[in-house]
């Protein structure tokens, strides 16, 4: 579709599009133990609050995530098509029923947020509403789809977030041109996410100094065979081949999926035997284990250049993620989390500050994150920037209460971000609560569903 013929929404106060529950209400729902037909029921009492002509498409659209929280991906994929072929806009539920939001005229009244979002999975856009969800914000989700040009008429709003973690060439040339002709301030400018593509950033951060960003190569299967039965050498590394241990990964996949450790070049034939994918990235593996064993990774969160350290996790395997890390299960990990937490301003974020403006300057964003850790000699090592990565206050606070604190302080900082842009002066709400069963928002306390 030509740029020329994508024309801007008319804004408007009384546009009110379909409520959902959203996916940062049903996650948290389904992480504190309630499976599919939990989740069902939730949507089901949700629905109702919608006018009855939105109430399909307000039930697909939730059922689509419920669908994916549920592994069945194929399925949600095609609930969400099926909902977008009818509204192109959401808006994430309120946090309360009586009282739809705070519309005051205090300096923490109401702000009205629209993201523009892509299709796909859950981990196609900033999940917005994990940060939201704690502020007084009444969030909108526009989706801007392939081949069909934008509703004519949109809530209207103090301020515009750019969510899209990902885009083609075409979608990208769209998001910019919408980024910059945009009626209201916006945030997160579409121009830098080809820059978190992983070979691009490895090649970008290469030789700065305290910093670790291992050599990252985009391959396909025919350069795989030809390095293994040739070989011929991997464009983008220096060495004649791939050097081992490393790590492969289609090149799409996110959370671990479809990721390995190769040690040798058999063990690399082996993966490729049983992947149907023809697209990879390749990367340099470095070693980051501790004294004692036991690796270390953290998700470090960007709001305006200011870092905040969202979790750490820590493992015997190599390939940390937070939720298979055995956090839960050992109070020394949690003890040690805590104080990483508490020294980070003075620690971590100190020791590596020069690295963070390396960054920075590569990455333009307004707000994202990266999974990092530390190499033995002490750089940051950098294993992915991202603009689309969870950044959550999930965890049980009768285990995890060392968190309540520094995520409110990224909950607040959001949310004077998105003022600031806005031109609204004075600090963010502070946090609203989470999810009653109901299927609204309590503005005092969590509950279980």
């Amino acid at each position: 579709m030509s740029l020329k013929d994508d024309a801007l929404p008319a804004l408007s106060n009384d546009f009110v599009p379909p409520i959902v529950c959203g996916t940062a209400d049903l996650t948290t729902f389904a992480y504190q133990g309630n499976g599919y037909d939990a989740l069902m029921e939730r949507i089901g009492r949700s629905c109702i609050g919608n006018p009855p002509m939105l109430e399909d498409t307000a039930r697909d659209y939730d059922t689509a995530i419920a669908a994916q929280l549920a592994f069945r991906r194929a399925e949600g994929l095609n609930l969400l098509d099926a909902a977008l072929a009818t509204s192109q806009i959401y808006r994430v539920a309120p946090p309360s029923c009586d009282t739809p939001f705070d519309t005051g005229t205090s300096p923490g009244a109401l702000l009205r947020v629209l993201a523009l979002v892509g299709p796909g999975d859950l981990m196609a856009n900033t999940p917005l509403d994990f940060l939201t969800n704690y502020l007084n914000v009444r969030l909108d989700l526009l989706y801007v789809l392939p081949d069909r040009p934008l509703p004519r008429v949109i809530p209207d709003h103090d301020v515009a977030f750019f969510a899209l973690g990902d885009a083609d060439p075409a979608s990208l040339a769209r998001l910019r041109w919408l980024y910059a002709v945009w009626p209201r301030p916006a945030l997160n400018n579409p121009r830098f996410l080809p820059a978190l593509e992983r070979d691009t950033l490895s090649h970008s951060l290469a030789g700065v100094p305290g910093l670790c960003s291992p050599t990252t190569a985009a391959v396909t299967r025919e350069d795989l065979d030809a390095h293994l039965y040739t070989g011929r050498r991997i464009e983008g590394f220096d060495a004649g081949r791939i050097p081992y241990p490393c790590l492969i990964r289609p090149l799409a996949s996110h959370a671990g999926n479809g990721l390995a450790r190769v040690q040798t070049p058999n063990e690399l034939a082996d993966y490729l035997r049983f992947s149907f994918e023809r697209h990879f990235f390749v990367t340099a593996f470095e070693e980051y284990a501790g004294q004692d064993g036991l690796y270390r990774k953290s998700r470090v969160a960007f709001i305006d250049r200011q870092p905040f350290l969202c979790h750490m996790a820590i493992s015997s395997n190599w390939m940390v993620h937070y939720l298979n890390a055995g956090m839960t299960e050992s109070a020394d990990k949690r003890a040690e989390e805590a104080r990483a937490m508490a020294a980070f301003d003075h620690g971590f974020a100190r020791r590596h500050a020069a690295a963070f403006d390396a960054l920075h300057e590569r990455l333009g964003f307004d707000y994202y994150s990266i999974d990092c850790a530390e190499t033995r000699d002490g750089r940051l090592l950098v294993f992915e920037a991202d603009a689309a990565a969870i950044v959550h206050l999930m965890d049980p606070p009768d285990l995890f209460p060392y968190k309540q604190p520094p995520m409110h302080r990224v909950f607040s900082a959001f949310g004077d971000l998105l003022r600031r842009q806005a031109g609204l002066a004075g600090p963010s709400n502070p946090a609203r609560g989470a999810v009653n069963p109901s299927g609204c928002r309590s503005p005092t306390k969590r509950r279980r569903g």
